[in-house]
């Protein structure tokens, strides 16, 4: 029988984070700090209202907004605030509302496996059958006050990271609270931001994995389809090919991810990482309004691919979709108890069981590959007149290098010398002769 909490003491269950991750304590203020600061910056920064992409540097400019109280008072907007707590309460009500099987999550250091609900997917369907409605019904200037608002639901969303940060940090020190190993080193700037527990939640409402794909996966799509209606309003009621493909593409992505909702349960961020800043605010603010940054560019920059220039964009696209699924596939078979490609793999001492061929024998995250492709093509279409637009390429793959890595440590002190053997049989990280 596997061991209950109770028959386990809270140092046993709970033991102290001896090992910092993104430079301890000063690595994670910064990045508390500069993720809100950089969300604001890739806004005025890339802006039509601050005049380009970049826009001229005025460093007297820039230094005089700082220090003028008029310029922090406008990041406020009461009425986007308002906006942005009524679409996270509609998600919410969707999750409660909307029927879901529940499934079992990995097995916890309690011996015992947390439910979730299933219902992304329909969240997701449900978010655009209703602004399709309201696009046909009002037309498609009814979408545009969130490009106007952008500002103020960015300072909205980030506000809601907080909340639910500090929240959850001091929820984290009741009496048999599970917490992630990472996240309890006692320093309450680096527990606060890494997430110090690990499945908080509200009754069966399970926080991090509701934010993993429902407010902020979701509103992204929600907000490319708000600057294609934008676009759309400024060019007589036509997009431009550009703004349909990253549309798309990302709407797609999107409602992939919601579709195979159970794939969440199985990552790092649910199984081991805690719910902090880290990942309230890269889930709430980061995912929606930076990802988004390449149809926001389009609303004003206007471009015409022509067919050639669609197509070859299309099929760097699908190829990238193509690696990402068919390797998550394999993986998610394997795990599952199936082999229908009758892959080789090798067992460790552990018993567990490492796959050696297919996809995962070509580097040991094909899938992170996939995802790279995808994200080149979704920069594509913004043309090459500022690299601004490719942040997310750029950004998405330091992202995926740190996971890779952060992985591999975890690995080799799981599976020791057996690890040491399986780099030797897939050598290459992400990229087959590369990397």
């Amino acid at each position: 029988m596997a061991p209950s909490s109770s028959s386990k003491s809270s140092s046993d269950l709970n033991p102290r984070t001896t090992h910092y991750e993104f430079m301890g304590p000063p690595g994670a203020l910064a990045i508390t700090i500069g993720v809100p600061f950089m969300t604001y910056a890739l806004y005025f920064g890339c802006s039509e209202q601050t005049g380009g992409c970049p826009p001229p540097i005025d460093t007297a400019v820039i230094i005089e907004s700082l220090t003028s109280l008029s310029f922090w008072k406008s990041l406020w907007d009461t009425q986007a605030t308002l906006i942005y707590l009524a679409w996270y309460t509609f998600v919410v009500a969707a999750w409660f509302v909307l029927p879901g099987d529940w499934i079992e999550g990995t097995p916890l250091r309690t011996g015992g496996k947390k439910k979730y609900k299933i219902n992304a997917f329909s969240t997701g369907l449900l978010t655009l059958g209703i602004t399709f409605g309201v696009i046909t019904r009002y037309g498609p200037q009814a979408l545009s006050f969130i490009y106007d608002k952008w500002v103020g639901l960015v300072t909205a969303s980030i506000l809601m990271s907080v909340v639910q940060a500090v929240g959850c940090y001091l929820v984290s020190f009741r009496e048999g609270e599970l917490l992630a190993l990472g996240g309890n080193s006692g320093n309450p700037i680096y527990d606060f931001y890494i997430g110090r527990s690990l499945n908080p939640s509200i009754g069966s409402l399970d926080l991090k994995s509701f934010n993993e794909l429902r407010p902020g996966l979701i509103l992204w799509m929600l907000i490319d389809i708000g600057m294609a209606c934008e676009q759309a309003v400024r060019r007589g009621g036509k997009a431009t090919d550009s703004m349909w493909l990253v549309l798309a593409f990302q709407s797609w992505y999107v409602l992939d991810a919601l579709y195979n909702e159970p794939a969440i349960f199985t990552t790092m961020d649910i199984t081991t990482d805690g719910f902090g800043f880290m990942l309230a605010v890269g889930d709430l603010a980061w995912v929606p309004f930076v990802y988004s940054l390449q149809a926001r560019y389009l609303v004003w920059n206007q471009i015409e691919l022509g067919p050639v220039n669609t197509a070859a964009i299309i099929a760097v696209n699908l190829l990238g979709y193509y690696i990402f699924r068919a390797a998550n596939g394999e993986k998610n078979d394997f795990r599952n108890g199936r082999n229908p490609k009758n892959l080789q793999y090798m067992t460790t001492e552990r018993g567990s069981k490492l796959l050696t061929s297919g996809w995962w024998g070509r580097s040991r995250h094909p899938n992170y590959m996939g995802d790279l492709l995808m994200a080149f093509a979704w920069s594509l279409p913004t043309g090459f007149n500022t690299p601004i637009t490719y942040f997310y390429v750029i950004y998405f793959a330091v992202l995926l290098i740190h996971r890779e890595r952060r992985d591999d440590e975890a690995c080799e002190k799981k599976y020791g010398k057996d690890w040491e053997k399986y780099r030797k049989l897939v050598p290459y990280r992400i990229i087959p002769y590369v990397y």
